[in-house]
């Protein structure tokens, strides 16, 4: 039988520790089949943009990457702001669950909840060695215990070609002992100097790909302009460079003799750094690229359309390592699920749902929101719709944003800007009808049933993973219910 996740949640299965039928995870039971090692490379607010799904950037590492292995072309974060979705990443759990509910740096200080077990700590408890190369952005760091972080990130440092030599070092350092390793780029995130993406120099070992803003392909979220194809311009570079530093990456995994025992995984932690993209839980703003290489996959370059989240991240790493979460933690069933049984498959049954979740991005920039995404229809629920919806610094200082707000009348896309930084507290879109999210069917009287289903749907969920935003969640004389 296929379970959506929906019934997942509802069924007390421990996703990550559940016995799941597949070679993958009888692989892993298996010590002597050798080492299970991990890669995970998060890339930073890089969107579902490269050359291999037809975006006119030139991305040729990532593109191998997904010949090589399964290109889920229905992924998603779990929200749509860099610490709250590498939170995710690290724990398996939705950050409203696990407490970084907005950015880690500088005074916006947001965290993991004390007794929240994270990924790397699993993992060491089972023998991983665990490294971490650039950028964490999630707090305390002594949560994640890595035994060693190297090149941490660096305001405006670009260089990929260090950070992935830095791998190979401490990959071929750790012998035959298994590792977890994760990448984390600061590409394409914007850099804040006069191109706003790093691209006012070069670095080294990566041939600089610029681009003429006349090429670039315009996302449905943003109007044509010239500031804006400017703008896209810059990012596209930063892009390049960033596939420049995957394939040094995985030449020095080639050599380091672990490309044939070594999961691979490649993601963003959100949607592009432009106006309706990061920071929204919209289409744009969490639909992202995900690659999954598995070691003697009989299938490659499956384009698989299941729809996945990052919260599934965790449980899939554990599987493979054959790890399951410390008995007796409180926040099990993990809500996620194993993707290794899927990975040879183009269109699993039981995966046609995923949900999202935004409270804050910067410490003034609250707006919390709730969310789920069908086949059929996007549902929102903006727990304060007075409130005027926030764009993020470093957006609101783009070329585009400044663009878009000098030219009378621009929209983002088919949405005017007022119908953008000012929402109703449901919002229903028919896909199929309205891909853009545009229009909104939640007073409908056509689509009462459909409004129905998503609300029980969307409570029965913000209920099993523990939403403090929600009645009767919280208790002000003891832990969270």
């Amino acid at each position: 039988m296929s379970f959506t996740r929906r019934q997942f949640l509802a069924s007390g299965v421990v996703a990550a520790g559940a016995a799941l039928t597949s070679k993958w995870t009888a692989a892993a039971g298996n010590r002597t089949t050798g080492a299970r090692n991990v890669l995970l490379i998060v890339a930073d607010d890089h969107g579902y943009d490269m050359s291999g799904v037809g975006t006119a950037v030139h991305t040729p590492a990532l593109d191998r990457l997904a010949r090589e292995g399964t290109l889920f072309t229905d992924a998603y974060a779990s929200v749509s702001s860099c610490s709250s979705s590498r939170s995710t990443l690290y724990t398996g759990l939705y950050s409203h669950t696990n407490g970084m509910y907005g950015l880690a740096h500088d005074v916006h200080n947001f965290s993991l909840l004390e007794d929240v077990k994270t990924l790397p700590w699993m993992l060491k408890q089972h023998g991983y060695a665990t490294a971490l190369v650039g950028k964490l952005h999630v707090k305390p760091e002594a949560a994640l215990a890595y035994d060693a972080w190297l090149l941490p990130e660096q305001a405006g440092n670009r260089d990929v070609a260090a950070m992935g030599h830095a791998a190979g070092q401490w990959m071929r350092a750790q012998g035959a002992k298994p590792f977890f390793l994760t990448i984390g780029y600061s590409d394409p995130h914007r850099a804040g100097d006069a191109s706003q993406f790093g691209n006012t120099r070069d670095w080294p070992e990566v041939q600089r790909m610029s681009y003429r803003p006349q090429e670039v392909t315009i996302p449905s979220h943003l109007p044509d302009l010239p500031g804006v194809r400017e703008d896209l311009a810059q990012y596209y570079e930063a892009v390049s460079r960033m596939d420049s530093g995957v394939d040094i990456l995985l030449r020095e995994l080639q050599a380091s003799g672990h490309a044939d025992d070594t999961l691979v995984i490649y993601l963003s932690d959100n949607g592009r750094p432009f106006p309706g993209a990061k920071d929204n839980l919209y289409y744009e703003g969490i639909h992202l690229p995900l690659i999954v290489r598995a070691p003697k996959a009989t299938r490659r370059g499956i384009r698989n359309n299941a729809m996945v989240s990052w919260i599934d991240i965790t449980p899939t790493i554990l599987d493979w390592a054959g790890v399951s979460p410390p008995q007796g933690y409180r926040y099990l069933p993990l809500p996620g699920r194993s993707l290794l049984p899927i990975l040879e498959q183009a269109t699993p049954g039981g995966w046609d749902e995923v949900f999202a979740t935004h409270s804050f991005h910067e410490i003034d920039q609250y707006y919390p929101t709730r969310s789920l995404r069908t086949r059929g229809y996007s549902y929102f629920l903006n727990l304060q719709p007075s409130l005027r919806v926030p764009i993020a610094s470093d957006v609101a200082l783009s070329p585009s944003w400044k663009a878009i707000t000098s030219t009378p009348g621009a929209r983002l896309g088919k949405r005017t800007l007022e119908a953008f930084e000012h929402r109703p507290d449901e919002e229903l879109y028919d896909l199929h009808a309205d891909p853009d999210e545009v229009v909104n069917l939640a007073g409908e009287a056509s689509h009462a049933h459909v409004l129905a289903d998503v609300r029980t749907q969307l409570a029965r969920w913000r209920t099993a993973t523990h939403d403090p935003w929600m009645a009767g969640i919280t208790n002000p004389f003891g832990p969270a219910r």
